[in-house]
């Protein structure tokens, strides 16, 4: 079974940085997208960033300008850099993956546990 497994959540002060991993387990394919979304206290949850597996980047617009993401399609992982963060980036992280299938015709969704990051002094 496909797992995606998140880690790198934690305490953060206000204007420090974060850097989330995410590896998949129980496969050795190449996911068509990977990338990360969050959910905060008492909102929806929204993109944070996606990477198609030959490089092209959708980031979500309130973390543009601060946000970085890459993949290592070898190992099945994704990463995530935010920078600048404020209280308002504190949220669960979830890593997200899909494959899409020409030859069985279908979409295939991932999602990690989560990870909690905290932005507080």
């Amino acid at each position: 079974q496909v797992q995606l497994v998140e880690s790198g959540g934690g305490l953060v002060q206000p204007g420090g940085s974060l850097r989330l991993s995410c590896t998949a387990s129980g496969t050795t394919i190449i996911f068509n997208v990977m990338g990360w979304y969050r959910q905060g206290p008492g909102r929806q949850r929204e993109l944070v960033a996606a990477m198609t597996s030959s490089g092209t980047i959708n980031y979500g617009d309130p973390v543009k300008g601060r946000v970085s993401i890459s993949r290592d399609n070898g190992k099945g992982a994704v990463y995530l850099e935010l920078n600048s963060l404020t209280p308002e980036d504190t949220a669960v992280y979830y890593c997200n993956a899909e494959v899409h299938s020409l030859l069985l015709k279908k979409t295939a969704r991932y999602w990690g546990q989560g990870t909690q990051v905290t932005v507080s002094s």
